[in-house]
């Protein structure tokens, strides 16, 4: 187990490095997007290609980002049910959906996405848009990003399986960090238990005594 553990934290290693880079993506999407909307509305100047890197920027952060994010235990989950079921529970969860749907479903995808990638190259199909760019980077995202997904998912596997083994003492690299919303949540119902517990003094303070005297 020991080495199946030093390989999980190479591939956390790489997603880690993989997820700092997509990062500065998200900035490059965003200015080249800022750009072109500005060079539109006030010069009234267009470009396709311009336009497609923003596509294929946003398909390298969704593909090549999403091993990261596993990494980081900040994918969709349905948290009213994990929150009440012990960790133990969860990883075995987690370990039959790895197994039966997450790995065999990024297997088959990026064996079907491969061939198209490769006529793409083979004969530099190019973007039907006046000026756009060629095809093959933006579909070779599909395997790479599927790979990537796979790889990462069989480091978590490998953390589970230790964990339940005791060999590990969390199933996570990362705790599932709270979103905003819950955050907002927590904090009004915060708000709200100390706005009672704020009333309840004046409340007791109204009430007359008891002397014993019938009415």
């Amino acid at each position: 187990m020991g080495g199946l553990l030093k390989l999980s934290r190479l591939i956390d290693a790489v997603n880690e490095w993989i997820g700092k880079v997509v990062m500065w993506l998200v900035l490059a999407a965003v200015l080249i997007s800022a750009g072109n909307a500005v060079m539109r509305k006030a010069f009234d100047i267009g470009s396709n290609a311009f336009l497609e890197i923003q596509w294929y920027l946003f398909a390298a952060v969704f593909m090549l980002g999403s091993g990261y994010v596993w990494l980081r235990n900040a994918h969709v989950r349905i948290d009213v049910v994990a929150s009440r079921l012990s960790k133990r529970t969860n990883s075995i969860i987690d370990i039959i959906g790895m197994l039966v749907f997450t790995i065999p479903l990024c297997v088959i995808l990026v064996a079907l996405s491969w061939p198209v990638f490769e006529r793409a190259w083979v004969s530099g199909e190019m973007s039907q848009n006046a000026g756009g760019l060629i095809r093959w980077p933006a579909l070779l995202l599909i395997p790479v990003g599927f790979g990537i997904l796979a790889t990462q998912s069989v480091s978590e596997l490998i953390k589970r399986v230790a964990f339940l083994r005791g060999e590990r003492a969390e199933p996570y690299s990362v705790e599932h960090e709270k979103s905003a919303e819950e955050l907002l949540i927590e904090e009004l119902a915060a708000k709200a238990e100390r706005g009672n517990y704020q009333r309840m003094p004046l409340t007791l303070h109204d009430q007359k005594p008891d002397d014993g005297k019938g009415s």
